[in-house]
């Protein structure tokens, strides 16, 4: 049993796949390909955005949006710690602070009403508002105090966050908002796909994606002409009307036109994907609300009325560490694939001990990093094999 099985996949478009790549050896153009553009313009339509703009990886793609909004030293980034250190890694490259907010139990996405209370802490420069990092307080000497200038709101495990409420919050606070939408390009909030909720949106195409390429790949989404072309000078060293004309600082960020041709091939039966994750999300679904031993045995991801989720993991919550581990094991033995997405909220490691948070500011994402674990989901998992994860886990929490 795989994890996530990228085999079943490539054999139904391996025709298609082998097309889409033969091409661009035959034309040549590794670098911006016309198969690039092709993909820009497909994605854009389909999210229903006017300007999709391809990178290199999710991560350029965050970093990217920060620069084009001229992020850097003194900005405040709002941002959950429950997430790929990607999220918040881009934030301190640009030498700007990520204010980390605690998210929503159920969703385990970032909580509207803690982001709410840090812009305030932030603003106030109290910490007993809301935590907030070392720079935040009365200022040392010589040291401003962090300005609030934007929000990055994550779509954790394939799950849109909560962007009316959010959204409403940027405009009160005059903050711009990404969608940092690397686990969730495919879903839907509201009528509105992801990668369509912010004033820039940003996904990954790691091949364990949703959508995924076979190395790395990322993309920006917007509807603001100018932040376009911001997007499209940054990811070429800054261009201007060529590569050699350099207007502002930039990165080494484009698309390959291979991963573009293969995200085409993949593309063509994406929709159906999604639909095929959703069965395979409605089936353990189905399963979990029966009831593991006791009706709080495990917990699983809340999706709101209105929002459909692309599954990019199926995550669940034991009761503590000590049941994660025995669930675990039992899964091993079993020889069931896991995964533990996320095992240390980020206001933990190392990379962020400068901000000066603590164990037990943000309690929520503490504790989901200490019990939560992922089993295997893809469009090809088989009936019988979810059947045989279920059983496991039963057997394992004592039901049977």
């Amino acid at each position: 049993m795989k994890f996530i099985d990228l085999d079943a996949q490539q054999k139904r478009i391996k025709t298609l796949l082998d097309g889409r790549v033969q091409r661009v050896l035959a034309h040549g153009q590794y670098i911006n390909g016309p198969e690039v553009k092709e993909l820009e313009e497909s994605l854009a339509t389909y999210v229903g955005m006017k300007h999709a703009v391809g990178c290199a990886s999710g991560t350029d793609a965050l970093l990217m949006a920060l620069m084009a909004y001229g992020v850097g030293p003194g900005d405040a980034i709002f941002t959950p710690p429950f997430t790929f250190i990607a999220t918040a890694e881009v934030i301190s490259l640009l030498g700007a602070t990520p204010v980390f907010v605690d998210i929503d139990s159920g969703t385990f996405n970032i909580d509207p009403a803690r982001l709410r209370a840090a812009i305030r802490a932030v603003e106030a420069g109290d910490s007993t508002i809301h935590p907030l990092p070392a720079r935040c307080g009365l200022p040392a000497r010589n040291v401003p105090r962090l300005s609030p200038r934007g929000i990055i709101a994550v779509d954790l495990f394939g799950l849109p966050a909560d962007y009316d409420e959010i959204m409403i919050i940027s405009r009160d606070h005059g903050l711009f908002v990404i969608e940092d939408a690397a686990q969730s390009f495919g879903a839907e909030y509201h009528g509105r796909r992801s990668c369509s909720l912010a004033d820039i949106a940003c996904t990954s195409f790691f091949p364990a994606k949703p959508l995924g390429c076979y190395g790395d790949g990322g993309m920006c989404f917007t509807d603001d002409d100018g932040i376009a072309r911001e997007l499209r000078s940054i990811r070429v060293h800054g261009m201007g009307d060529d590569k050699y004309d350099n207007v502002r600082i930039g990165i080494n960020g484009r698309l390959d036109t291979l991963q573009a041709a293969i995200l085409l091939a993949k593309f063509a039966i994406f929709p159906e994907e999604v639909q095929l994750r959703r069965q395979v999300a409605a089936r353990y679904g189905a399963a979990f609300a029966r009831g593991l031993p006791g009706s709080t045995a495990l917990a699983i991801q809340v999706v709101p009325s209105g929002l459909g989720s692309v599954s990019a993991q199926y995550s669940v919550l034991a009761l503590d560490p000590e049941r994660r581990l025995k669930l675990l094991s039992a899964l091993k033995e079993a020889g069931i694939p896991s995964a533990v997405y996320y095992p240390k909220p980020l206001h933990l490691q190392q990379a962020f001990a400068s901000l000066g948070y603590t164990y037990g500011d943000f309690p929520i994402s503490e504790g989901h990093a200490a019990n939560i674990f992922s089993i295997p989901m893809h469009p090809y998992l088989m009936e019988k094999d979810q059947e045989w994860i279920i059983e496991v886990l039963c057997l394992a929490c004592g039901s049977r």
